[in-house]
C-alpha cells in the first residue's frame, strides 16, 4: 500500500531542521514535565549533584541552569578560553556517550557524566551531571590551571579560583558510578515518556490536531489508512500530510506506529498477555512487521522489553505461552 504522505517532498536539509525542532520541542517538554521536576530535585538534594537535561547537539555550557553549578566552573566560564574547552568536552561526550553513560575530566581535573536518553536508535537528549572530583587535587594542578587561564586573559580573581576548587566535592569512584547508575535507570524512563509524548501531544495544539490523534487512538486497531483519518477531518490528504507533519514532527504512517506500539507496552504489563496477541490487537498486519517497528521505536526486541518489565516486577522467567 502506498501513503500519499510519501509524495510530500521535503529536501534532506528540511527534513533535518524539522527533526531537529521536533526534537528541542520534545526535550523542552520533558525539561518541564512534572516528572523530570520532582526526579531532578530529588536527586539533587539527595546527592548534592547538579542535574540537568540537555538536548543532543547543544552548544550550552555543561550543567548551565542548573542552581548547584559547581563554583569555580561557574567562574571559569566567563573566560574564553575555559568555554571554547567546555564545549569540546561536550562534543566528545556527545561522540563517546551514544549507547552507554560517559564519564570524562575536563582539563581542570573534574570528572562530568552524560547519559543518554534514546528514543529508538536515536539519542534525544542526555541527563548530565557532575563538576566533581574523584581524586584529591593538588594545588600544583590548581596553580598550573590559573597559570594558564588568567596569564592569557582577563579573568576571576586568582584566591576566589583557589577557594572554589579547593572547595570542589571529592567522592569516591565507586559511589560516583553507582550515582551514574541511577540515571541511567531514568533514561530509560524519560525514554519511553518521550515516546508518550510524541503521540499525546501538547495541551494547546489546534483542535484538528486533537481530534485527529483521538481518531487515531479509537481505531488503531484496524486496518487504519491514511484517506479515513485525512477524511474524518475534511481535508485532503495531501493538506492533511502538511498539517499533520508540522504539528507533531511525525509522518502519519511513523505517528501511528508509534501509537501502536505504545498500545503493545500497555498490553504488557499484564503479566498474562501474549506479546502476538498484543500486536495484532495494536494492528500489526505481522509479527515481522511488529518486530522491526518495536526494535526501530522502542529501540529493543519485544522479548528484551518483556523480559526487562518482569526482572523490574521480581519475576525470574515469564509465564509458559507468554509469547
Amino acid at each position: 500500500m502506498t501513503h500519499p504522505d510519501r509524495h510530500v517532498a521535503f529536501s534532506p536539509r528540511r527534513r533535518a531542521e524539522v527533526g531537529a525542532n521536533a526534537g528541542s520541542a520534545l526535550v523542552a517538554r520533558l525539561r518541564q514535565s512534572e516528572l523530570f521536576r520532582e526526579y531532578q530535585q530529588a536527586f539533587e538534594a539527595t546527592t548534592g549533584l547538579p542535574l540537568v537535561l540537555r538536548e543532543s547537539g547543544s552548544f550550552r555550557t555543561p550543567l548551565q541552569g542548573s542552581d548547584r553549578m559547581n563554583p569555580f566552573c561557574a567562574l571559569m566560564t566567563r573566560t574564553n578560553k575555559t568555554c571554547a574547552a567546555c564545549l569540546q568536552l561536550q562534543q566528545r561526550v556527545e561522540a563517546e556517550a551514544t549507547r552507554q553513560p560517559k564519564t570524562l575530566q575536563c582539563y581542570a581535573g573534574l570528572s562530568e557524566s552524560a547519559v543518554p536518553v534514546r528514543v529508538g536508535d536515536k539519542v534525544l537528549a542526555y541527563l548530565q551531571t557532575g563538576q566533581v572530583f574523584l581524586q584529591a587535587p593538588s594545588r600544583k594542578h590548581f596553580n598550573d590551571i590559573t597559570r594558564e587561564i588568567t596569564g592569557a586573559e582577563a579573568g576571576p580573581d586568582s584566591r576566589q579560583l583557589k577557594s572554589a576548587y579547593l572547595q570542589t566535592r571529592i567522592l569516591a569512584r565507586k559511589q560516583y558510578e553507582s550515582i551514574v547508575r541511577l540515571l541511567a535507570i531514568f533514561a530509560e524512563h524519560l525514554a519511553a515518556v518521550s515516546n508518550q509524548l510524541l503521540i499525546t501531544g501538547a495541551t494547546a495544539e489546534s483542535p484538528v490536531i486533537a481530534k485527529v490523534r483521538s481518531f487515531i487512538a479509537e481505531h488503531q486497531g484496524e486496518d487504519l489508512r491514511l484517506r479515513d483519518v485525512a477524511h474524518a477531518v475534511n481535508m485532503s490528504a495531501f493538506y492533511f500530510c502538511k498539517v499533520f507533519k508540522k504539528a507533531t514532527g511525525l509522518t502519519f504512517t511513523a505517528y501511528l506506529c508509534r501509537a501502536r506500539i505504545e498500545a503493545v507496552k500497555q498490553s504488557l504489563l499484564n503479566v498474562h498477555a501474549r506479546v502476538s496477541e498484543a500486536a495484532y490487537s495494536a494492528g500489526f498486519q505481522s509479527l515481522s512487521q511488529f518486530n522491526r517497528a518495536f526494535l526501530r521505536v522502542a529501540g529493543e526486541s519485544p522479548s528484551s522489553y518483556r523480559d526487562r518489565l518482569y526482572r523490574s516486577n521480581g519475576k525470574s522467567a515469564r509465564p509458559a505461552g507468554a509469547i
